[in-house]
């Protein structure tokens, strides 16, 4: 079954088609600058679109220039926000669509463009079957005492505010290829998981379900990511809300001004950890930040899976900078963890071990394929509604 694979953003389309059965990629892209008049130009890159429908017209016109006339089964969605409703992939109609559409405060910068990428699609291919994956369905395991927030119950039933945890697709997908890295059945693997990104997330795994994780109500809790706070004192948005902040003007500031960049002035990881070896001390200051957080909640998602048997790292981050797992990893001595250096400063898109074998436990680098795992998702809602 070939799988026109979908990720929107508010200005960017990425897509990947994917032969399922072959496990292979027979092309992908990515569309950036929609709606702002001109394209990029680098390898990949399309001339920028009017909207989100000239984008997939673009994407065809690439797919068929690349593939021929093969002809598309499905088309397959990340959304990022599923609410409480979606604990699964589904096939998208117009009452579905419509129902995420109604999750967009929960995530606006991200279901907004996930809901005009389906919509685009639909108006094309109107007869094209749609899958929506949730990047929210893998915590729905979370057990009520993670993912109540401690606030009168009225803001639960009323409004949903709750913790959904995000990350879910990739989360899942390296759940089970660390578990076959170290032989043991997926309902065996209890571990820490920690996607990190420009937005970055950290899970724990028991009995391989999610049974807690960083991100709560929105993608904006729990680590320090590129551009997020991640977590802070909540009396520091009352103390900025009576100092004349709008609410606007904290949104901005939390999810687009903090993070890696509010702290030394660039998102980009590889930037940072280059600016804190030439001697930068905020450069050096944010990668103390950023790897004490992340260490603080390996050590408690140890304790909340009963000892983890795998500390994981996925994303680009996580699979890319030698630098910060080290970080990290002198931070968790009191689990026993050890790295090897030469095993962690290797570079290699295969799963493996990067850990000692006197190590407390073992470390594990397993790199992401959430387009994989969505390709894989459609095919079967599909397959199943037929």
């Amino acid at each position: 079954m070939l799988v026109l694979v979908i990720n929107s953003g508010s200005s960017s389309l990425k897509y990947q088609v994917r032969d399922v059965a072959a496990g292979s990629v027979l092309t992908e892209g990515l569309i950036e600058k929609i709606g702002m008049g001109n394209g990029g130009d680098g390898d990949g890159e399309i001339e920028g679109p009017r909207d989100h429908a000239e984008a997939l017209e673009q994407v065809d016109a690439a797919i068929h220039q690349e593939l021929g006339d093969l002809e598309l089964a499905a088309v397959g969605h990340r959304v990022v926000h599923g609410g409480e409703r979606f604990a699964e992939p589904v096939l998208i109609d117009n009452e579905i669509t419509r129902a995420i559409e109604r999750l967009n405060p929960l995530a606006p910068l991200h279901n907004p463009a996930n809901v005009l990428g389906i919509r685009a699609i639909s108006k094309k291919w109107p007869k094209m079957p749609q899958v929506a994956v949730f990047d929210t369905a893998f915590h729905r395991t979370l057990p009520e005492h993670a993912w109540r927030y401690a606030v009168p119950d009225e803001l639960y039933t009323n409004h949903g505010i709750r913790r959904y945890g995000f990350h879910g697709t990739s989360h899942e997908y390296v759940t089970r290829r660390a578990a076959a890295l170290l032989n043991l059945p997926v309902n065996e693997f209890d571990g820490v998981i920690a996607h990190l990104g420009n937005g970055a997330s950290v899970t724990a795994i028991r009995g391989g379900r999610s049974v807690d994780t960083s991100m709560g109500f929105t993608p904006l809790e729990g680590l320090v990511m590129g551009t997020r706070s991640g977590d802070l004192d909540p009396s520091i948005l009352v103390f900025l809300g009576r100092a004349g902040w709008s609410p606007e003007d904290i949104d901005t500031m939390l999810n687009r001004e903090s993070g890696l960049k509010g702290l030394a002035g660039n998102n980009d990881m590889r930037s940072v950890v280059e600016a804190a070896e030439a001697g930068d001390g905020k450069a050096a200051t944010a990668l103390a930040v950023t790897s004490y957080r992340l260490a603080k909640y390996i050590g408690g998602y140890h304790v909340a899976v009963g000892g983890a048997k795998a500390l994981v790292f996925t994303a680009g981050i996580g699979e890319n900078s030698h630098q910060f797992r080290a970080l990290v990893a002198e931070k968790l001595g009191a689990l026993g963890v050890e790295l090897d250096a030469g095993l962690n400063a290797e570079r290699s898109k295969e799963p493996r071990v990067i850990s000692t074998p006197q190590s407390g436990l073992p470390v594990l680098v397993v790199p992401t394929d959430e387009e994989r795992a969505i390709a894989e998702a459609t095919a079967a809602v599909v397959r199943s509604g037929q």
